[in-house]
């Protein structure tokens, strides 16, 4: 056999190489403080940063808190969306989020349907005459 290393020691080295990710976190109530504070910390550092707001990331929370499994997991599929969409494709769904928000159920859908036939001109037109609501940075 001519290899560099003993069979031995290729497990180990493939044990020692998998990713602390891998391995599975206690729930909250066995985490160290140390692990805690990890977690803790840039929230309360934003909190500290942005005392005007305080009052949106505390709306937030208790909005996340009240959400169930299946709402949770489809806000985090929007995020997961936004976050790879272009400054174009951003402005378009924040204009569109904006003018959802005050509509019913079948008004959402009307518009949505109606979004979804427009050419790229007219949405770009649809969007200037509906901008999006300026916002501060995240």
């Amino acid at each position: 056999m001519t290899t560099s290393l003993p069979r031995v020691l290729i497990p180990l080295l493939l044990c020692l190489s998998a990713p602390l990710a891998a391995q599975t976190l206690p729930e909250w109530e066995q985490l160290t403080p140390a692990q805690r504070e990890t977690l803790i910390a840039p929230v309360r550092d934003r909190w500290n940063a942005s005392p005007e707001r305080r009052q949106r990331m505390y709306e937030h929370a208790r909005g996340w808190q009240q959400m169930t499994p299946e709402q949770r997991e489809q806000a985090r599929r929007g995020m997961h969306r936004f976050e790879h969409m272009t400054a174009e494709q951003r402005r378009d769904a924040q204009a569109l989020f904006a003018r959802m928000r005050g509509m019913d159920k079948q008004q959402r859908q009307q518009l949505r349907e109606q979004w979804h036939k427009m050419t790229p001109e007219q949405r770009r037109q649809w969007v200037q005459a509906n901008p999006p609501p300026a916002r501060s940075e995240p």
